[in-house]
């Protein structure tokens, strides 16, 4: 009897283990392997809706850019940002030139070429694959103990007044620049050695190429830069980026920048005021700023880009553009910026 009975309560303790195992152990919980996906945001009517991207994938390997110094610091920063989403992605950049972003990318030897001028049909012939990503300006500079400084600062200088100086050469002194006979000093030009974005859009927006510029050639921005810094006789011309420090928002220790008189009437009115990183973006904004020197920036891929070096640009045609502006650059329409993207997806 005492068997039967310590069979049947040993039964019991199974079914009861069994049960409870069947409502209380824990379930395991399976993921959905992470995706990428762009989107639009929903649109306001009449507005146009600015591109969003939400992406969760892993990625994983390297992307190398190289070329204009124009585009070399936003581009530095878009690398850093990308990092940081991405642990397992490298992105090197390396300036030196619209000219040798655009030889690099269509050879294969980067990923992503960095073009700060328009873009060539023959250049297009040859594989390059353009997609604006920003757009910034180059602005004409000059050393802050220049002698007519002052009344350049109050009067501007008009385009024919830089065709005279950097192509025709019929204006050598800077007394003849302002009206101003009675000051002789020379005026001391400075142009880019190498073959890139600023040099050609400047010269565009006097009627020729790079070329026709005159003056001592100095390789890159910031030496173009610094050549004017040391010399209180200069002229020179930078992307505004480069002339103006991004954090103060006024031009560099060293230069002044020289406004444009768009309108010819003497004076620089309160819309072509060019003195700070806010005035130079609110005159690029309104179109008083003249286009050129002002222009777009472009990321220049060998064909169609896939992969990784597609899901960067992408990130930076949508989350990437909300650091343009600590970084010193002008975001696209929202227009255009949907347009590029349809390049890449």
């Amino acid at each position: 009897m005492k068997a039967r009975n310590i069979g049947i309560i040993f039964i019991a303790v199974l079914i009861g283990a069994f049960l409870s195992g069947c409502v209380d152990s824990p379930k395991t919980e399976v993921k959905a392997t992470p995706t990428a996906t762009v989107t639009t945001a929903p649109e306001t009517p009449g507005t146009t809706a600015a591109p969003t991207a939400v992406s969760t994938k892993e990625l994983e390997g390297k992307i190398s850019l190289s070329g204009a110094w124009a585009l070399y610091p936003m581009a530095v920063r878009w690398g850093e940002e990308f990092q940081k989403l991405h642990p397992r992605v490298t992105v090197n950049v390396a300036a030196g030139g619209a000219g040798k972003g655009m030889t690099d990318a269509i050879s294969g030897q980067v990923d992503i070429g960095m073009v700060s001028r328009d873009i060539d049909p023959s250049e297009i012939e040859k594989g390059a694959y353009p997609i604006g990503v920003t757009k910034d300006a180059v602005v004409p500079v000059i050393n802050e103990k220049n002698p007519a400084a002052q009344e350049i600062l109050k009067t501007g200088l008009t385009r024919s007044t830089f065709i005279k100086i950097y192509i025709n050469e019929t204006i050598k002194t800077w007394g003849e620049a302002i009206g101003k006979p009675e000051i002789k000093q020379e005026i001391h030009k400075y142009t880019r050695s190498d073959a890139a974005g600023a040099p050609e859009i400047w010269a565009k927006y006097l009627g020729k190429k790079q070329e026709n510029l005159k003056g001592t050639g100095v390789y890159g921005d910031p030496g173009l830069l610094a050549a004017v810094q040391k010399d209180p006789l200069g002229i020179g011309y930078n992307n505004y980026n480069y002339a103006q420090d991004m954090k103060t928002g006024v031009p560099v220790t060293g230069i002044k920048i020289i406004p444009f008189d768009v309108n010819e009437n003497g004076i620089v009115d309160p819309d072509e005021d060019i003195s700070t990183k806010e005035k130079t973006i609110a005159a690029i904004k309104k179109g008083v700023f003249p286009h050129p020197p002002a222009r777009v920036e472009y990321f220049v891929t060998k064909g169609k880009p896939t992969g990784l070096t597609a899901e960067f640009i992408k990130w930076v045609l949508t989350d990437g553009q909300k650091f343009l502006d600590e970084v010193g650059y002008i975001e696209l329409s929202k227009d255009s910026l949907n347009n590029e993207l349809k390049k890449v997806e």
